[in-house]
């Protein structure tokens, strides 16, 4: 099994919550419950469905120069692939 692969989605697992703040804590509670390895690999997965064929092997970094001359502010954007 591909370790992207897309889940199957478990249907007998659901939690019914009151307020949007208990759901928050329990999502909150959840995830701190799993290693940051297990976090990353949610993370890779939820990229590759939100880009699809378009997601790159690695994060892209992004730099950004700001130059200031008084009030006029210049934003100088270069994206690397490290």
């Amino acid at each position: 099994m591909d370790e992207y692969e897309f889940p199957k989605l478990d249907k007998t697992v659901f939690s019914v919550v009151s307020s949007f703040e208990e759901e928050d804590r329990e999502d909150r509670e959840y995830w701190l419950s799993k290693t940051p390895l297990e976090r990353l690999q949610h993370m890779e997965l939820l990229r590759r469905i939100n880009y699809g064929d378009n997601a790159t092997a690695r994060l892209q970094r992004v730099l950004q120069i700001v130059e200031r001359d008084g009030d006029d502010v210049q934003v100088i954007e270069r994206r690397i692939s490290i």
